[in-house]
Order: C-alpha cells, then sequence, then structure tokens
C-alpha cells in the first residue's frame, strides 16, 4: 500500500497513518521491510514507458497548441482499441498521434523543435 501510494498519490499517507489502518498488526518498521523486499523483487522496475508519457513530451517539446494536444490525445486513446497496434513502441504511436494530428489542422508533420 505504502509503495503504491508513493507512486500514484500527490500526498502520500504517512506510515503512522498506514499502521493506524491496518490496525497495528504490522509496525511501522514492518511496512517499511515489506516495502524493500518488494522493491527488490521487482528489481525496482515498478514502471515503463507510456505512450501517454511519450506524447506529453513530444507536445512539450514542440510547443503544441491545446487543439494538437487534445487531437493527439484522442488519437493516441484510439490506438488503444486496436490489437494490430500493439507491435509498435510507445514512443512511435505517440510519435504518429502527434504527427497526425499536426497534419489534420494544417501544419507541417513535425514543428521545427
Amino acid at each position: 500500500l505504502l509503495l503504491a501510494s508513493k507512486y500514484e498519490e500527490i500526498y502520500p499517507p504517512e506510515l503512522r497513518d498506514l499502521v493506524y489502518i491496518c490496525d497495528r498488526a504490522y509496525t511501522r518498521q514492518d511496512i517499511i521491510e515489506m516495502e524493500e523486499n518488494i522493491l527488490k523483487t521487482l528489481e525496482y522496475q515498478i514502471t515503463i514507458p507510456s505512450a501517454h508519457a511519450f506524447l506529453v513530451r513530444i507536445l512539450k517539446a514542440g510547443h503544441a497548441d491545446k487543439k494538437i494536444v487534445q487531437l493527439s490525445c484522442y488519437i493516441l486513446d484510439g490506438t488503444l482499441q486496436s490489437y494490430k497496434l500493439l507491435h509498435y513502441l510507445p514512443s512511435q504511436l505517440a510519435a504518429a498521434a502527434v504527427y497526425i494530428a499536426r497534419r489534420t489542422v494544417g501544419r507541417n508533420g513535425w514543428s521545427p523543435t
């Protein structure tokens, strides 16, 4: 729970709150040790680069306006519904979504940046 909340929440709960939530079944030290055990088991690989992360980076680098951002997000979300696109890398899907969005609104495929 601690690891997930650190990853997902802006303000994760404090350890004392987690001890209280589990009705003191686990101590502060137990929770810390389990978090360390989980991280070591996963070899500290708790996330993968998603297409959305690449999309945000590409849009920021290209100084995209609101219309391009919204259209790119819409196009990228549409790729989630197609099994045929699963063999493409997340970065490729994000780049393709931006390219299609820019061409759709009448701009060059890529910004100068």
